[in-house]
């Protein structure tokens, strides 16, 4: 693993950027592409214009760890029933209104970064307590690439999966460095308008849609997709079938595609819950449109939390919540009554996590870096 130098307490020199002739230096990690005078902030105020360079100033803190159920980020085809060790940083290069994690994504490091520990004490972590994986999560892993990377890198040499739980807003400069050390992501595909991404997210969809495609065509990356449905926004039957045929023409019929509750949250406190009967057309459609595996989430819904096979159509994997149930692979993950493989990741036997949530504490193996806030807090983007 490249040793990173710490340039300043939890500060690096960041990659992907580079020079404007006006002196400005531009941000190259996600589609902003952030131009930054000396002391500004990019839009995911995590990473800095300071002396010259661009730094990341998050390396090595976090918001908080747990181990979680991964069909929790939700992953449901990627050693289901497994533990997985959760963290993430602060700040997001998305804006949206609905963000339910907003107290993190939109928090500045120095309000919200109260855990500290370097990528190999978060593997040690994770293999101590006997986790499949690691996944960055909580606010987007794509604006801490480098500490998510390097951790990546630590939990691989222990033989531990990652999973990035992300928008999937990156840019094409940095996406092969960052998704090189990734085993799974579930992509938040907020909606399938340009209109909800500019209002609603303060983004774009089309980097979004060409990163969804590159992942599944160009990498062998596991791809799980996940569209939270927010009533009067992006639940109507027509976009819910525009974007189940998009997937089926450029992804194909086996990505498994979650639709999740919205409950009221940030500025969009105004909006109703989303009822399970939404969730549940929205299954129905996606379903006659041709994707064999797909989800609902946030609600009590044992039949659209399960998995069942392709072809035959029986359960394979009983689901209630983060529970499973009864389970109908072989130990070669194909379906015990036809044969069919299913799909995705898959141990010979179930994981026995269950729905447990445990905060853990991570106490550095190695010299921690004392907390110290950069100066000048102006943004852009």
């Amino acid at each position: 693993m490249k040793k990173r130098k710490i340039i300043a307490p939890y500060t690096i020199k960041g990659e992907w950027w580079h020079r404007l002739d006006d002196g400005r230096l531009q941000c190259d990690l996600c589609p902003r592409y952030c131009r930054l005078r000396e002391g500004q902030h990019g839009f995911c105020y995590i990473r800095q214009a300071c002396n010259r360079q661009i730094v990341l100033t998050s390396y090595g803190r976090a918001s908080g760890f747990c181990i979680d159920p991964i069909e929790k980020k939700p992953l449901n085809h990627f050693y289901p029933g497994s533990s997985v060790l959760s963290f993430g940083t602060a700040g997001c290069n998305l804006g949206c209104k609905f963000c339910q994690n907003w107290d993190i994504s939109k928090a500045r490091e120095d309000e919200r970064l109260t855990s500290a520990a370097l990528p190999e004490d978060i593997a040690q972590e994770a293999k101590e307590h006997g986790c499949k994986s690691i996944a960055f999560t909580y606010n987007d892993p794509i604006i801490f690439a480098e500490y998510a990377i390097d951790t990546a890198i630590a939990a691989h040499e222990l033989g531990i999966k990652t999973v990035a739980v992300s928008s999937g807003y990156v840019s094409h400069e940095s996406r092969q460095d960052f998704f090189a050390h990734i085993d799974a992501v579930n992509v938040d595909l907020k909606a399938f308008t340009q209109e909800f991404y500019g209002k609603i997210c303060l983004a774009q969809l089309e980097p979004v849609l060409d990163n969804l495609k590159w992942i599944k065509n160009e990498t062998d990356i596991w791809l799980e997709i996940t569209t939270l449905l927010i009533p009067g926004h992006n639940d109507s039957s027509d976009e819910i079938k525009k974007l189940s045929e998009w997937i089926l023409d450029n992804l194909g019929s086996e990505v498994p595609l979650h639709f999740s509750a919205f409950h009221p949250d940030f500025k969009m406190m105004d909006v109703p819950p989303t009822p399970p009967s939404t969730l549940q057309r929205a299954r129905t459609i996606a379903k006659e449109e041709g994707l064999h595996h797909v989800y609902t989430g946030n609600v009590d819904d044992k039949e659209g939390q399960s998995t069942y096979c392709s072809y035959c159509d029986n359960l394979l994997i009983e689901r209630n919540w983060y529970e499973l149930g009864k389970w109908n692979l072989d130990k070669d993950g194909c379906c015990k009554f036809c044969g069919t493989r299913l799909t995705g990741c898959f141990d010979t036997k179930p994981g026995t996590w269950g729905s447990k949530r445990l905060p853990v504490s991570i106490h550095s193996r190695t010299k921690k870096m004392a907390v110290s806030p950069l100066s000048n807090d102006t943004r852009s983007g």
